[in-house]
């Protein structure tokens, strides 16, 4: 059986609240931005945009390892209650009003590079550059906003999606990387990627996925068939890499799929034990067989949109990648000052 690893850090300490920050960050954002401001409307619901509102996508990489997940908790480090955090203290919106929205819940200790989310302003922005590194200021080290950019009103960071990809990866050698630690699950058994290849292709193509969803809290009306359109094995040295794109995916379906993945590999399970399990439709077939994969190995690569929903609206400002800080040495200066070359550079 499948042996879980439990999280070994520390908890992150909870930021002070936004209502608290200073002017700084509003003086920051003056002198790189001019606010072109509308009149504001409560945005009600996830989906309406009111009129006179504005919907800015974001990209986010996160290192999960001391955070509680993805969903907003009060006073409890999540990924979005830092975000919202950071965003009320630059925008001096409330939560209602900003209705920031991810494209996915991770859970506790995952990680991700591709997340995306979306927020609403009543105001618009002429250059999002300022905002982003405002934003990057105020985050944890852990979390960091890559793109932001303008978004159409119909675009939505989580219905809109039209696949996401997530990557796994275990770490197969008989002492594990300390470096690896908190980002790959270790398994001391040789593992075979062959088997692990073959019984991951039966999970492509349109399933009910019953038999690898966790029940959640939040779940509502479930829609257990999903469509997995590839599921890769790759060995990378001492790295075993799976990565997985799909349609949509249930609560902890990916790393039920690992676990059962890992047996396989472990070869104490056939390949052949994918299509009987998905076809059993029963949650506690799979729990015979194979525990639950631990989260710290989990990754959220990227959340895919049809390009079209994508274009940001027409007058809007410029994509912000962030900003490259250049060190430009200027010869006259240097000249000037009496200064000379060591003999080595000439």
């Amino acid at each position: 059986m499948l042996g879980l690893a439990p999280l070994r850090s520390a908890p992150l300490p909870i930021r002070a609240s936004a209502t608290a920050c200073g002017r700084n960050t509003s003086q920051q954002l003056a002198n790189g931005c001019q606010l072109s401001l509308l009149a504001p409307e409560a945005a009600e619901g996830d989906t309406a945009l009111p009129e006179n509102m504005h919907k800015w996508r974001m990209v986010i990489a996160y290192d999960g390892t001391k955070f509680k997940g993805w969903q907003y908790q009060p006073s409890i480090p999540t990924i979005q209650y830092f975000l919202e955090d950071a965003l009320i203290c630059i925008t001096k919106l409330d939560r209602k009003k900003l209705c920031l929205v991810g494209a996915g819940r991770t859970d506790t200790g995952v990680h991700a590079w591709g997340q995306v989310a979306h927020f609403t302003t009543p105001f618009s922005y002429s250059c999002l550059s300022s905002i982003h590194s405002a934003m990057n200021g105020l985050l944890p080290p852990e979390i960091r906003v890559r793109e932001i950019s303008a978004a159409r009103p119909e675009f939505h960071a989580r219905s809109s999606t039209k696949s996401k990809v997530y990557r796994y990866k275990i770490y197969n050698e008989a002492i594990m990387d300390p470096f690896h630690n908190h980002y790959a699950y270790h398994s001391a058994y040789k593992l075979n990627p062959h088997a692990m290849q073959e019984a991951a292709n039966y999970f492509v193509g349109i399933h009910d996925f019953t038999s690898f969803a966790n029940a959640a809290h939040n779940d509502g009306e479930r829609r257990p068939t999903k469509k997995i359109t590839r599921f890769d094995v790759t060995e990378m040295g001492a790295v075993l890499q799976l990565e997985v794109e799909g349609t949509g995916f249930l609560y902890r379906q990916v790393r039920n799929m690992v676990a059962l993945l890992l047996q396989v590999g472990k070869e104490a399970l056939p390949p052949d034990i994918v299509p009987a399990i998905i076809a059993a439709r029963d949650r506690k077939e799979l729990a015979k067989v194979a525990l639950s994969a631990p989260p710290h190995g989990l990754y959220l690569m990227s959340v895919n949109y049809d390009e079209e929903i994508l274009k940001p609206p027409e007058g809007s400002p410029p994509i912000s990648f962030g900003r490259t800080h250049h060190l430009r040495f200027s010869w006259f200066r240097t000249v000037n000052r009496g200064l000379s070359w060591p003999a080595s550079f000439c």
